[in-house]
């Protein structure tokens, strides 16, 4: 189980120190304490904080729009009319729209960090995209899930014109060229070292003749 101390579980949770300190006096979320009086968070005080985060703070619904790059903005602004369209129809009251530019296979884009953050902190409502892709080339199941156990709902819009095919073909080909080059790395790997094998066998000395 992992500890924080108070000034590691304020960045961790998203709330000042001064909050955890009242928070501790309230009996509302009161951590362990060292020999030295120090205060030390658990992962169950997390999940306790996060609960009371979810309730100090008014959530949210968030569109969450992606191209993979700056030559196709003109996708992007697409996405944003379609699911402005979407939104209005289905009567979802946007509180934020969030347009980024980065690749599907790209999990350290900030905008998409920023948006998981604040589902596990509980601070979004509804999540909103037009495709499944546009969030995360693979691994959807996964944020579907983070999304169900934090209490976010995802609606996808899952119109098949607004996932450029060019996009995913430019995805395959980094996954195939991330593999070949890790095969090409394995076999030069294999090489060097049947050859480092074989020098060594060859400076061994030769067995002495019997007497």
């Amino acid at each position: 189980m992992s500890t924080y101390n108070i000034a590691e579980f304020s960045r961790v949770v998203g709330v000042a120190v001064k909050t955890l300190q009242r928070w501790d006096r309230e009996g509302r979320l009161v951590p362990t304490r060292t020999p030295g009086n120090r205060r030390v968070y658990t992962d169950d005080h997390l999940a306790q904080a996060t609960g009371l985060v979810r309730k100090a703070v008014a959530r949210k619904t968030v569109v969450y729009m992606r191209v993979s790059s700056p030559a196709q903005k003109p996708d992007l602004e697409n996405q944003y009319v379609s699911l402005q369209q979407f939104c209005i129809a289905s009567g979802i009251a946007v509180d934020e729209w969030v347009k980024e530019v980065g690749g599907g296979l790209n999990f350290t884009r900030p905008q998409f960090l920023k948006i998981v953050d604040s589902i596990v902190l509980g601070q979004i409502e509804q999540l909103v995209i037009a495709h499944k892709d546009r969030l995360v080339r693979f691994g959807y199941e996964m944020i579907e899930h983070l999304c169900q156990r934090h209490g976010c709902k995802l609606t996808v819009m899952n119109v098949e014109s607004l996932s450029p095919e060019q996009e995913m073909i430019q995805d395959m080909l980094a996954v195939v060229h991330c593999f070949s080059s890790r095969l090409y790395g394995l076999r030069n790997y294999r090489k060097a070292l049947r050859k480092a094998l074989e020098n060594d066998t060859g400076t061994q000395d030769p067995p002495e003749p019997n007497a």
